[in-house]
This record gives structure tokens, sequence and C-alpha cells, in this order.
């Protein structure tokens, strides 16, 4: 009986490490994305003007994403 208690709190102790573990991957990913939406806005807001083409090359497998940046905003001088 008392081993049996051992067996269930480690599994239960192994469930609660694997569930921070994935909690803490998910909290990096999404930085990650907070991150890359950041850089996107930034570039979007100094190229309003102009066409952009922006490549992300995937480390895992070296494929490259193409992403084709447009305005619809006519830019305005001074009144």
């Amino acid at each position: 009986m008392v081993s049996q208690d051992r067996t269930d709190s480690s599994k239960q102790a192994k469930q609660e490490r694997d569930m921070g573990q994935l909690i803490k991957r998910l909290d990096m990913l999404d930085d990650r994305l907070d991150n890359m939406d950041s850089i996107m806005t930034s570039l979007i807001e100094r190229v309003m003007g102009r066409p952009l083409i922006l490549e992300v090359t995937c480390p895992n497998c070296s494929q490259t994403i193409q992403v084709h940046i447009t305005s619809g905003v006519r830019m305005r001088g001074k009144e």
C-alpha cells in the first residue's frame, strides 16, 4: 500500500513537471511570436508607401517563405 502511494505520487509529480515544461514552452513560443509581430509592424510602418518582400527561412527544413506586403493607404503631404 505504501509503495502504491509512492508510485501514485511520483506519477503525479512527473505529470506536474511535464505540464510545467509545456506551459514554459508555450510561453516561449508566445514571446517569439510577439517579437516577430513587433518586427513586422515596425517594417510595415517604415515602408507604407513602397511594396516590401520579406523572406523568412525555416531553420528546420530550410524552406523559404516570401511575404509580399503592399499598402492600400495613400500618403499625404502637409496641408
